[in-house]
């Protein structure tokens, strides 16, 4: 029975999150949604900044501390190691539909794009970098990175083993092509208002700090001398960049 549970326990999770995915990539296109980035019912004031501040802080919070080796340890205790990574997924997917339910858009227009041609390309590449999100959790292990693998395992009576270092396809060009997709679905886009702006900055400052002073270190810490080998050979988030010589110390 227990082995039913987190079996539909991570089934639920993965749902949440493919709802919230769906819902992001719509809330911050400005389409179809009730609610968007751009929403009509616009708020204006230091309280909407506020408020959209909060909701953001919530979600890069969670977001660190809960994917902290540290803090898995010490969760996995009590929730057991194989809904772990579904409960990661839920929570985020959670506060993402927070954030999307409560914001506060600010329509003050930064800048506007008039032509078709170029209004279109843009949104082809904000298209762009949504599909090399998807892509990249394809191109490590889409099911194991949201906690299907550890359920079904669990389910099958079968150890999950440790996740393997890999650098396939887009992860030769960058390390963390997950992130680049994200900041380039955040900022292309043909009508820019001072709330999307508000999101586009904050979210890139959260994953360029989060990326570098972070996750690298966890990285360097469990995988050793091939992450760091990787990361001379490898830029860590804009292509085609020359790495900087790291120095462990």
């Amino acid at each position: 029975m227990k082995k039913f549970i987190i079996l539909f326990y991570g089934l639920f999770a993965y749902v949440v999150f493919l709802i919230s995915f769906l819902y992001a990539i719509a809330f911050v296109g400005d389409f179809l949604v009730p609610k968007t980035i751009n929403s009509e019912t616009e708020s204006i004031g230091f309280s909407a900044v506020l408020i959209n501040l909060t909701l953001l802080s919530l979600f890069a919070i969670q977001h660190s501390i809960m994917a902290r080796p540290a803090f898995k340890a010490w969760w996995t205790k009590i929730i057991g190691k194989p809904a772990e990574r579904s409960t990661y997924i839920l929570f985020s997917s959670l506060i993402l539909l927070l954030l999307f339910w409560k914001w506060q858009p600010i329509n003050t227009v930064v800048w506007q794009v008039e032509n078709k041609t170029i209004a279109m390309l843009l949104i082809g590449i904000c298209a762009l970098g949504w599909i090399i999100v998807l892509l990249s959790t394809f191109m490590i292990s889409h099911f194991e990175l949201f906690g299907l693998t550890q359920i079904v395992n669990n389910f099958k009576n079968r150890t999950t083993p440790s996740p393997t270092f890999q650098t396939n396809f887009l992860y030769n060009i960058v390390r963390h092509p997950l992130m680049l997709g994200f900041i380039i679905a955040f900022w292309a886009t043909p009508v820019m208002t001072t709330g999307h702006l508000l999101f586009a900055v904050v979210t890139t400052l959260y994953i360029l700090i989060a990326v570098k002073f972070l996750e690298e270190k966890d990285l360097r810490k469990a995988l050793g001398k091939p992450y760091s080998d990787y990361q001379q050979r490898v830029p860590m988030i804009i292509p085609f960049l020359k790495t900087t010589h790291y120095v462990k110390r």
